[in-house]
């Protein structure tokens, strides 16, 4: 698998989180609720999916990421 998915997440106190997933979008969900990796999410949970798009290329899924970074809160609620 060389693509990825770009993801934002809803956070417990209505923040939003960007990223990307190469193994597995659900998967990469579940380690953000069970606080595998610390950071942002890690206390912030639960967190819920609300967006998710598959990108053929690693590639373009990272540039999205860096995009939707750079939206406001309001736009990434959608």
């Amino acid at each position: 698998m060389d693509g990825a998915y770009v993801y934002i997440l809803k956070c417990a106190d209505g923040s939003y989180y960007a990223g990307t997933a190469r193994d597995g979008l659900q998967r990469r969900v579940d380690e953000h609720n069970a606080g595998s990796f610390g950071g942002y999410t890690a206390l912030r949970r639960p967190v819920a999916l609300v967006f998710s798009q598959w990108f053929e290329r690693v590639t373009d899924a990272i540039a999205a990421e860096r995009q939707i970074k750079g939206w406001s809160r309001a736009k990434r609620k959608l």
